[in-house]
């Protein structure tokens, strides 16, 4: 059964490689979805892929890439949007 989560990582985690990182992570998973910066330096993921799977996707948000330092992730459920693969959203038109 898959499972759709909204993640939001905050600390130090734009300029350290974080989206590159999480999409190498996330393409070995198996999980599907995007990760983003955002304009408050945060990181924003959709992620979507068996529960099991998500929890140690999670772990891994906790630590980050090697130069991050991540101080927080929130994450809450979503509904599914079948995504086919997992993006790094380059640009946020919005700003």
């Amino acid at each position: 059964m898959t499972k759709h989560i909204d993640i939001k990582v905050t600390g130090k985690v734009q300029g350290v490689f974080f989206r590159a990182s999480t999409k190498a992570v996330a393409d070995q998973m198996g999980i599907r979805g995007f990760v983003k910066n955002e304009k408050d330096g945060s990181v924003y993921i959709e992620a979507e892929a068996e529960p099991f799977i998500l929890d140690a996707f999670i772990d891994w948000c906790k630590e980050g890439p090697e130069k991050s330092v991540v101080e927080n992730v929130e994450v809450s459920d979503g509904a599914t949007k079948d995504f086919r693969n997992f993006e790094v959203v380059k640009k946020n038109l919005l700003w």
